[in-house]
């Protein structure tokens, strides 16, 4: 979304507040192909998490040989991380798996010499040999598939990636479908996250996690976030959510913005090195 900053519409007697059917229209009709979140600007915030995440990548990628990068989405990260790097890995490879972003990542990345790798997410989603990178990445993945991910590392090599944490923007995912059991809230927990790297052969060098304050300042952005993030309300619709919906758009309108937060962990993880023969 965009930078966390006040963005809160400024309306005058002679400025009508849109109403909640145009909102919820122009919410439901925006694309949800990809990760640009520029749709947001004014309507919606969310804060960084500290340690710069693509800006991270960049360096990573300015170093590495054989790069991979994990459900890419439409490749908007990799594609600002490898111009902020000023270089490409000699080889460089993303994955993705839902057709739309196949295609929009294929467009943006193509031009980069990034060849896109249409995988779905399944038990090993890696279509790749052993050891073939020296970096794999990702943001956001659905989930971390330890076992592909630690056959695919080269001896020594690096996993870093931003994951979404337990129980994130769970405002929002109660107020539609209600308390969730705690195995859904405890689900992505960095310490979970952590065992299973570790179970798979990988030394954890760094995990941190931090808690986000996002704001909704309109129910049109609501509506495009639950559309865009699709497995927050799994089957969400304007339709069958619209008393919901409703309710929240005179909320708004009464109280200000909807805060929510989200939950990020940045790990950094190593294969180790296999001993050198004497």
């Amino acid at each position: 979304m965009a930078a966390d900053h006040d963005t809160t519409p400024v309306t005058t007697s002679s400025t009508p507040l849109p109403t909640y059917e145009a909102l919820v229209a122009e919410g439901a009709s925006v694309p949800t192909e990809g990760w640009d979140f520029s749709w947001f600007e004014g309507r919606a915030t969310e804060a960084r998490p500290s340690w710069g995440y693509a800006v991270s990548m960049a360096e990573r990628l300015s170093r590495a040989s054989a790069a991979l990068d994990v459900q890419t989405g439409g490749g908007e990260v990799l594609d600002f991380a490898l111009a902020r790097a000023g270089r490409r890995p000699p080889l460089t490879v993303a994955t993705e798996g839902w057709p739309p972003n196949v295609a929009k990542a294929t467009a943006l990345l193509a031009p980069r010499g990034v060849a896109v790798v249409a995988a779905a997410d399944d038990d090993d989603p890696l279509p790749f040999a052993d050891g073939a990178f020296d970096l794999v990445v990702s943001r956001h993945p659905v989930r971390p598939h330890w076992d592909g991910i630690a056959r695919v590392l080269r001896s020594g090599g690096t996993y870093f990636a931003q994951h979404v944490g337990p129980a994130s923007a769970f405002e929002l995912v109660e107020y539609f479908l209600g308390p969730q059991p705690e195995e859904a809230r405890g689900a992505r927990d960095p310490g979970r996250e952590r065992a299973g790297a570790e179970a798979a052969g990988l030394e954890v060098v760094e995990l941190r996690a931090e808690r986000l304050r996002m704001e909704f300042h309109d129910i049109g952005a609501v509506v495009h976030f639950l559309r865009k993030v699709v497995w927050m309300v799994p089957g969400f619709t304007v339709e069958a959510y619209e008393p919901q919906l409703r309710a929240l758009h005179e909320r708004i309108r009464s109280d200000g913005p909807f805060v929510a937060h989200s939950t990020r962990h940045l790990i950094d993880a190593r294969k180790p090195a296999r001993p050198t023969a004497r």
